[in-house]
């Protein structure tokens, strides 16, 4: 009997949950309807700031490509079949054309678009949301951060686009992008911010909104709005395994752009910061090594000679933890920071070293086109400890390497892939010059530097490589 009455009672209750459940979410429903941004009216005032940008390019017909490609079949069965096909192509040169967005940034008639959208491009036509074309010319181009600004003559103030802070766009953000995907004009697609700081590899700026608001070709130098309708971001590159949306798409952050659009309206052009460092990444094991809890900022591999930095007093080893009043969480962050930095102007830098926080002033110059890398070779074995051989650095050797001529050190000339040197990164051709901070000037330093080392501890390298400095750990293994 009591058996039966606990049963009764539980199914009682459970239907009595399941109902009041029910009811709930019922009664949920409108709410959360009535909490979904309504996008009407914002789309109705944002379409007018959007244009369609279409250009062409000229390309030659008969190109130095098809005579490089000759050249590799010369003497074989397939070079009088190709030299017949070049020579029956078109003489005349043909035009090749492209579709995109932009903005309009001033009544005058500016508009901020990608680079990609209009490089080379010998004719930009623009089209308003009313349907008038206008022909536009190029202000300015940044090919580092794929950012174009270009302008047409209206006659007549037209409507812009207000800037907002995209350093205040959060994570599940409502934003609305409007372009022309695949040359459907005024396109509307909204979503939410996925991520910011996104790095995809593309250069020292490398520093994106992600949204999941569908983003197609087409869309490139469109804007991405926010819900107050300002400008966020510019709309610049999906990932795609078909070439349409897959719900990734970056826009570059407006806060990043401010400065670049400013400039290429003044003078054409983009002068940047420069501080005359190489950086790397903090690793965990790198963290350690220098005395740090965690890895955070930018880690100084190397200073350049007469550069602001080695005028200020900065060391390779230094940890740039904080620049300007910003924190540098990661290395990517910094170059970014520098290059919005007026020329000229002094700022406080906060590094790490040893052990101890350290404020410097700074005087920021402009950056000059990177000198090109050169490559090394690798050499000899002669000593052989950490699971790796290593050399004196002869003068022979210096020549070999490209490595300056005041360099000194240990070459590594194998690495054994089960070791430890080589899980921690090094590679043959590496030199050695520091262990620890202690310079090797001799296989002797280097026997000592690395010998009856605690289990657990970790050594702090300094190497060139290819004739860059890079800063590198190697953690002893613990018995």
């Amino acid at each position: 009997m009591n058996m039966m009455i606990q049963r009764h009672f539980s199914r009682r209750f459970a239907a009595v949950f399941v109902a009041a459940l029910s009811l709930i979410f019922l009664t949920s429903l409108p709410s959360s309807a009535a909490s979904l941004p309504d996008l009407v009216p914002l789309v109705k005032r944002l379409k007018p700031v959007v244009v369609n940008i279409s250009t062409k390019q000229k390309i030659p017909a008969k190109h130095g490509k098809g005579e490089d490609m000759l050249d590799g079949l010369k003497n074989s069965p397939f070079e009088k079949f190709f030299r017949q096909f070049l020579e029956n192509m078109p003489k005349e040169n043909f035009s090749s054309r492209s579709l995109g967005s932009g903005v309009l940034i001033d009544a005058k008639g500016y508009i901020v678009t990608n680079d990609h959208v209009v490089a080379d491009a010998n004719e930009i036509m623009v089209r308003l949301f009313d349907e008038r074309e206008f022909s536009a010319k190029v202000v300015g181009r940044d090919k580092k951060t794929d950012l174009a600004l270009i302008q047409i003559d209206a006659e007549e103030d037209l409507p812009i686009a207000k800037f907002g802070d995209s350093d205040k766009a959060e994570v599940g953000s409502w934003v609305v992008a409007i372009g022309n995907p695949f040359g459907l004009e005024a396109t509307v697609t909204a979503g939410i911010i996925s991520a910011t700081g996104r790095m995809i590899g593309n250069g020292p700026y490398d520093n994106f909104l992600q949204t999941d608001a569908a983003i197609n070709p087409g869309n490139s130098g469109g804007p991405l709005f926010n819900l107050d309708g300002e400008v966020v971001g510019i709309n610049t590159a999906i990932m795609s395994r078909t070439g349409g949306s897959m719900g990734i798409g970056f826009a570059i952050p407006i806060n990043m752009a401010k400065s670049v659009i400013q400039q290429l309206k003044e003078s054409g052009r983009v002068t940047r910061g420069w501080l005359g460092v190489r950086i790397q990444t903090v690793t965990p094991q790198l963290a350690k090594a220098l005395g740090m809890k965690r890895k955070y900022g930018a880690l100084v591999a190397s200073v350049e000679p007469d550069s602001p930095a080695e005028k200020s007093g900065v060391l390779a080893g230094d940890v740039i933890i904080r620049f300007d009043g910003r924190d540098v969480r990661r290395m990517k962050e910094l170059p970014a920071v520098v290059a919005k930095i007026p020329v000229g102007r002094s700022v406080p830098m906060e590094v790490f070293r040893n052990g101890k926080r350290k404020t410097i002033m700074v005087v920021v110059a402009e950056l000059k086109d990177p000198a090109k890398k050169i490559e090394s070779k690798k050499t000899r074995d002669k000593v052989a400890t950490l699971g790796m051989t290593v050399q004196p650095l002869t003068p022979s050797l210096i020549d070999q390497l490209n490595v300056p001529d005041t360099s000194s050190g240990v070459v590594v000339s194998e690495v054994n892939k089960e070791g430890i040197a080589y899980e921690a990164g090094i590679r043959p051709g590496d030199v050695i010059v520091q262990i620890d901070r202690k310079p090797m000037l001799n296989l002797d330093d280097f026997e000592k530097a690395t010998t009856d080392r605690d289990p657990g501890s970790s050594l702090l390298l300094y190497l060139l490589r290819r004739g860059d400095p890079h800063f590198m750990a190697i953690q002893i293994p613990r018995k």
